[in-house]
């Protein structure tokens, strides 16, 4: 390892010099452009004039990005970040990806756009490859601009086709801040204090790690949590009792024990990374569908290949929904979304008109045709699977040394790691100290994101073109972050 030494700055004074045993950071493999547009404290005059004040910017010192390159970001002094967030968990196959960016060109010098009340060749190809990634008869496909639309046309769809305007999601669960799903988002901090969420009913979080159920055996991930757990190798017991609370929200919430949807992530992203008991999902599924409901997946996050073992993350759950949504890695950060539905659940939207402009655009679905191919090209899903588990790894010896480490979870390339003040009570790391280290790691040029509510959770979901060397580099600003700031 080389000595490097890095100056660190506070509000733009420098403070000392750290000296560290970081390895150079892995190569980029480009030389990035000059940049010469608008400066930066240009930028920021106009952020605080002309852009909305609840915009959120990350860092004391905000970055201005203004290049990138697969798993790489360059901002407009030039240096170099390696994007552990992928533009929150949106870009799935490497930024400015070559074959993507290629085929979007071809796109653009034939066709940008046309209302889908003509043909045009790019939806009909693009929706049939899509439709066929997914299992059983989830075969329709409706596109959108954002996760948000293809959630609210799942609430709607769920509603036309059930008839029962009752609709059951998770607590800590995020699915979007549209009127609708600000009432199916439960999270406090993403809620507004106005009317919203009629209609909507919340059970409780089936987290091992910070609820009353679960243990060291009931997370589908090569980390567990360190609280002892019953369930050996028969069905999880957490997952049954977290399954007994939803059936009682049913009981006594819904309209004549009647209900419309169960919306659920498979893995809850912004909520923290928190994973479910094996079973849970499963036995959910059975439950609302014993009451008439459907089942909608949120897959905006975990889909395309990023929990390694499975193309979605419903599947590594054992169950098949009646409406997946799909986002973010879809058009590896071009606006595009999708619902994918059945023939008989789509029928349903035939009741009235329904239309939406830019959703299935020819560029869009240019884009999109070209993520899937690169995913199966380049072997995305397999990396995902095999970088994430060497980075799950290596992150659970970093907690076998730091209690500020309360838990290492996730699976394939959608990570948390969680800081607490006592592991023993997992209190929350406070977030001023939270911050601390987050600063820490963007001076040794690693953007990461945070999460839960308590803010307190590292979430680590970057480009599924990772490499070993880029783990092991971030292993080592971790460990040296933890080391200098806690």
């Amino acid at each position: 390892m080389a000595l490097r030494i890095l100056r660190r700055t506070l509000n733009g004074r420098h403070c000392g010099c750290l000296y560290s045993t970081i390895p150079d950071m892995p190569p980029a493999g480009i030389t990035p452009q000059k940049y010469t547009g608008i400066s930066y404290d240009e930028a920021m005059k106009v952020r605080k004039a002309n852009l909305t004040p609840g915009l959120l910017t990350y860092y004391k010192n905000p970055i201005m990005i203004v290049q990138g390159h697969m798993q790489w970001l360059w901002d407009s002094s030039g240096k170099r970040y390696l994007d552990l967030f992928g533009g929150i968990v949106t870009v799935s196959v490497g930024h400015c990806h070559p074959k993507v960016t290629e085929r979007a060109k071809k796109q653009m010098d034939n066709l940008w756009h046309t209302t889908n009340i003509y043909l045009h060749p790019t939806i009909h190809q693009y929706a049939e490859k899509l439709a066929a990634k997914l299992p059983g008869n989830l075969k329709v496909v409706y596109f959108t601009n954002s996760g948000s639309e293809a959630n609210d046309l799942a609430v709607l769809m769920a509603r036309l086709h059930t008839g029962v305007f009752d609709i059951i999601s998770l607590r800590n669960a995020y699915h979007g801040a549209s009127p609708y799903l600000m009432g199916l988002t439960a999270l406090s901090t993403w809620r507004f204090n106005v009317p919203t969420g009629f209609g909507i009913h919340q059970s409780m979080n089936p987290d091992p790690y910070r609820g009353p159920w679960g243990g060291a055996n009931c997370r589908d991930s090569p980390s567990q949590t360190l609280r002892s757990c019953d369930c050996g190798a028969g069905e999880c017991q957490a997952g049954v009792k977290y399954a007994d609370q939803l059936e009682d929200v049913l009981r006594f919430s819904m309209p004549k024990d009647k209900c419309g949807a169960f919306f659920a992530e498979s893995i809850q992203g912004v909520g923290g990374t928190t994973q479910f008991p094996k079973n849970f999902l499963r036995k959910a599924f059975d439950i609302v569908r014993a009451k008439g409901g459907i089942c909608i997946s949120d897959e905006v996050q975990t889909g395309f290949g990023r929990l390694g073992d499975h193309f979605w993350g419903f599947e590594s759950h054992g169950v098949t929904p009646d409406i997946v949504t799909m986002a973010k890695g879809i058009g590896n950060g071009f606006p595009l979304a999708a619902v994918v539905t059945t023939p008989e659940i789509a029928l349903s939207m035939a009741k009235a008109l329904h239309f939406n402009t830019y959703g299935g655009n020819p560029l869009a679905c240019a884009v999109g045709s070209a993520v899937l191919d690169v995913i199966e090209e380049e072997k995305i899903q397999e990396n995902a699977e095999k970088t994430g588990t060497h980075f799950i790894l290596e992150l659970r010896k970093l907690m076998d040394e730091f209690e500020t480490i309360g838990d290492v979870r996730g699976k394939g390339l959608m990570i948390g790691v969680e800081l607490v003040k006592n592991r023993e009570g997992i209190e929350p790391l406070p977030v001023e100290d939270v911050n601390k280290v987050w600063e820490h790691m963007r001076d040794y040029g690693i953007l990461v994101g945070k999460g839960g509510i308590f803010g307190n959770v590292l979430r680590i979901k970057p480009p599924m073109c990772i490499t070993k060397a880029d783990v092991d580099f971030t292993i080592a600003v971790l460990k040296d972050a933890l080391k200098t700031c806690l």
